[in-house]
């Protein structure tokens, strides 16, 4: 790991130590959670779109498997949480396998359209398998267990989700320096050079898919379990552009670009609280102006113009 990298790494740390106690009430401690939940998200996406170059319109319908596996699993057949957890992220782990190997074979908008898809069954099922998950209207999620105790206080969530957001970060930080990471960015750059230089490039891609829409169910998980109560809403098309969106206004294979971008776009919502419905074309103008203006995203670009200025 790079010295810049250990630096904003021990910034992160000091600013998730710091949160819960600058927050004036649970309403904002609420937020930061939300925050942290949708950072770990982005950043699995961030592996996939940025780093690898694989773009993915559908990740939310991992995050709702993840959702629902916690809320079906303890509510019908009496799991235990954690148990559900695991079992939601490695039913989604396999079902990713699966699909990754006809949907990665495909390139640009027919790649886009291929995952968006998956999203949409992924939504569709959910929604009219009313009699286990609820249909429309949802269903409640039991509590969460962990270690004998039972999470039921913001303040006990909001240290669950910050050790998980630290140590995703610290994860992808040496993901990406590995040779795992280092054959990532060479399918961005060029399949074909990266398959010249001997990367497999199909288990490269299927990997890295398996590997985003894992992380992406275990944090449905975590989500459901915090809030108590999970919807279709999770898994729809417009969670998914959200998420994308996370992605480019932060910073394209950019692990702190990741975090930042996740930080200012869950928060933007609550500053919209008074323009009820507009929200997704506050999110869509904002992707299109990134793209014009800022195509690398907001961290990729304040830091190559300090480079510049030194």
């Amino acid at each position: 790991m790079r010295g810049r990298s250990l630096i904003g790494l021990a910034v992160l740390a000091l600013a998730l130590v710091a949160a819960p106690f600058l927050a004036p009430n649970s309403y904002y401690l609420d937020i930061v959670i939300r925050m942290c939940i949708n950072a770990v998200i982005v950043l699995s996406l961030n592996l996939l779109i940025g780093y690898a170059g694989q773009i993915s319109l559908g990740h939310a319908g991992f995050v709702g498997l993840g959702a629902y596996a916690s809320a079906v699993l303890p509510s019908h057949f009496g799991w235990h949480p954690l148990l559900a957890l695991a079992a939601g992220a490695a039913g989604t782990g396999l079902l990713a396998l699966l699909v990754a190997r006809p949907i990665l074979r495909l390139k640009g908008h027919y790649l886009a359209m291929a995952t968006l898809g998956l999203g949409i069954i992924i939504n569709i099922v959910i929604r009219n398998e009313a009699a286990w998950t609820g249909g429309p209207d949802g269903m409640p999620v039991p509590s969460m267990e962990l270690f004998g105790y039972e999470l039921v206080r913001d303040t006990q969530w909001y240290w669950v989700v910050a050790t998980l957001l630290l140590l995703s970060v610290w994860g992808a930080l040496n993901l990406i320096d590995s040779p795992f990471g280092r054959a990532l960015r060479g399918l961005h750059g060029s399949e074909i050079a990266s398959q010249v230089v001997g990367v497999d490039v199909p288990r490269y891609k299927t990997a890295v898919f398996v590997l985003s829409a894992v992380a992406a169910s275990v944090m449905g998980s975590v989500l459901a379990h915090y809030v108590g109560f999970v919807t279709p809403e999770v898994a729809n098309f417009f969670h998914s552009i959200e998420l994308v969106t996370m992605v480019v206004v932060g910073g394209m294979a950019s692990v702190f670009g990741s975090v930042l971008g996740a930080v200012l776009l869950t928060a933007l919502p609550q500053a919209l609280a008074t323009f009820e419905g507009w929200e997704i074309v506050v999110f869509g103008a904002i992707l299109m102006l990134c793209m014009i203006f800022l195509p690398r995203g907001l961290v990729p670009t304040l830091a190559a113009r300090l480079r510049v200025g030194d």
